[in-house]
C-alpha cells in the first residue's frame, strides 16, 4: 500500500494526521511562498495554487508509491492575505488589526495518490473571530514566537486559543488541515478510513 507523505514541516499538520492514527513521512517541499506569482493571487486561489506546487514539489523527490498531502493557510481579512508574520513588529501589527474582529482562515489541500496517478484539490475556510486583546496581552503573546511562523500569526491549539471565542465551520482546517476532507479525498481514491490508518 502507498504511503502517506505530508509536504509539510508543520507540527500542528503532523499532530492532527498522528492523533487520527496515522504515521506519516514528513518531506519538506522548500516552496518559496513568497513570490510576486502567489502573492497577487486572491487568498482563496493562493492557498490553492501553493498547496498543488508543494504537493508537485515533494512527487518530484521520491520514488516510491505515496499518498503526498501538500497543505497552505493564511488568513483573509478584508481580501487581504495574512501569511506568515516572520518578524515580531508584523506579528503585532497584525494582532492589532485582527483584534475583535472576524476573519476567513483558508486552507488549500492537494492530495496526490502517485500510484493510480490522481490528484485531488480542494480549498477549506472557516470564519474565526478573534476577541479585542490588549496591547499588553498582544505583546506578550508576540514575545512567545508562537504566531511569528504561523499563518496569520495566530494559533488555534497553541497560546492563541484565549483570544479566539467563536470558530465557524472546521476546527481541524484552522489547526492546519481538514481532516474531513482529507477522509472524503481518501473515500475519492477508493480508501476507507481505516484502510488509510492500515497503510501508515
Amino acid at each position: 500500500m502507498p504511503r502517506i507523505v505530508l509536504a509539510s514541516q508543520s507540527t500542528s499538520r503532523r499532530r492532527l494526521l498522528e492523533d487520527a492514527g496515522l504515521k506519516p513521512t514528513i518531506i519538506v517541499s522548500n516552496v518559496d511562498e513568497e513570490t510576486d506569482f502567489f502573492n497577487a493571487m486572491a487568498p482563496t486561489d493562493m492557498v490553492i495554487a501553493l498547496a498543488i506546487s508543494k504537493a508537485h514539489t515533494v512527487r518530484e523527490m521520491i520514488d516510491y508509491p505515496a499518498i503526498i498531502i501538500g497543505c497552505d493557510s493564511t488568513f483573509d481579512v478584508d481580501g487581504v492575505s495574512f501569511g506568515k508574520p516572520g518578524t515580531p513588529e508584523i506579528a503585532i501589527e497584525r494582532a492589532q488589526k485582527i483584534s475583535g474582529r472576524t476573519g476567513l482562515l483558508h486552507t488549500g489541500h492537494c492530495i496526490i495518490d502517485t500510484e493510480q496517478g490522481i490528484e485531488i484539490a480542494d480549498r477549506v475556510t472557516t470564519k474565526v473571530t478573534f476577541t479585542d486583546m490588549t496591547e499588553e496581552e498582544i505583546a506578550d503573546y508576540v514575545a512567545s514566537e508562537e504566531p511569528l511562523h504561523v499563518a496569520g500569526g495566530f494559533t488555534l491549539d497553541g497560546f492563541g486559543s484565549p483570544f479566539i471565542p467563536v470558530i465557524e465551520g472546521d476546527y481541524t482546517n484552522v489547526v492546519g488541515i481538514s481532516m474531513p476532507f482529507l477522509r472524503s479525498a481518501m473515500k475519492q481514491l477508493g480508501y476507507s478510513w481505516p484502510q488509510v490508518k492500515e497503510m501508515s
